[in-house]
């Protein structure tokens, strides 16, 4: 299936979402974010994996300030904009496919969140983040306060977001905020999405299950998680996906997850 809007496209089984475009400014486009949020909510089989990006020069350089200041109500209107965008980020987090988010050039502020809240995030050599929300008298919003001391730990988020630390690549790969980098700036949308289409044909149902235990292993205790992955385990292997797998890796050849749950 392949269908393609403004700031939606689904090819491959990847679900691609627009953040940002240079009309913008390559800030935030909350049209995309609304279009991402029922994309999500419509998603069906045909949608393995979800890609964000941005067609700009820059992932997303974060909030657009102008609209911010030119707002009656200024407390009112950036309550709404988070409040839209934390519905979009939510949908990222109850997705059942991963989520790879394709980092080139400037992340800040929200689209440094975004890039927290992805599953696997490729930079390149002229990626660069900051939080961003200090320079403007701001507060966090899209996650970054809970998902980044997560992937950095709490002292080192501390120091990022109250100092609003510019991260180049090589640093936001060593912290883990950056999971790949890749050798140019050009190449980062290719293997983005190219990762993200080698997800869409793998196991769907391990996919799932993996990004829900990692997701509960954050309040539960050990023997809570153990006993989570133990019920995960026993119900993957009578699932199709399971068999599959299994009676694949015994035939010595590669399994076929086409069509399965």
């Amino acid at each position: 299936m392949s269908t393609e809007t403004e700031y939606i496209r689904i090819e491959d089984g990847v679900l691609e979402i627009t953040l940002s475009t240079a009309a913008r400014g390559t800030s935030l486009d909350f049209a995309g974010v609304a279009a991402g949020t029922a994309a999500l909510a419509a998603a069906g089989t045909d949608v393995g994996a979800v890609l964000l990006t941005g067609s700009g020069p820059n992932f997303c350089a974060g909030g657009d300030v102008r609209d911010f200041a030119a707002a009656e109500d200024r407390s009112a209107h950036l309550y709404q904009l988070a409040d839209t965008l934390h519905v979009f980020v939510r949908a990222l987090d109850a997705a059942p496919v991963p989520v790879v988010a394709a980092v080139h050039g400037w992340a800040a502020g929200a689209g440094m969140s975004l890039v927290c809240a992805a599953d696997i995030a490729i930079g390149g050599p002229g990626t660069r983040m900051r939080p961003a929300y200090p320079g403007v008298g701001l507060s966090p919003d899209g996650g970054m306060s809970w998902t980044l001391p997560r992937l950095v730990g709490v002292a080192k988020a501390r120091d990022i977001m109250l100092t609003d630390t510019v991260l180049d690549a090589a640093e936001a790969h060593r912290l883990g905020i950056l999971a790949r980098l890749t050798g140019s700036d050009d190449a980062v949308q290719d293997a983005a999405r190219e990762l993200a289409r080698t997800l869409a044909r793998g196991p769907r149902a391990s996919y799932t299950s993996i990004r829900t235990l990692l997701s509960s292993s954050a309040t539960a205790t050990l023997s809570e998680q153990l006993d989570a992955e133990r019920d995960a385990m026993g119900k993957a292997a009578g699932s199709p996906t399971g068999r599959e797998g299994v009676d694949a890796f015994l035939a010595k050849r590669a399994p076929d997850y086409s069509g399965l749950s």
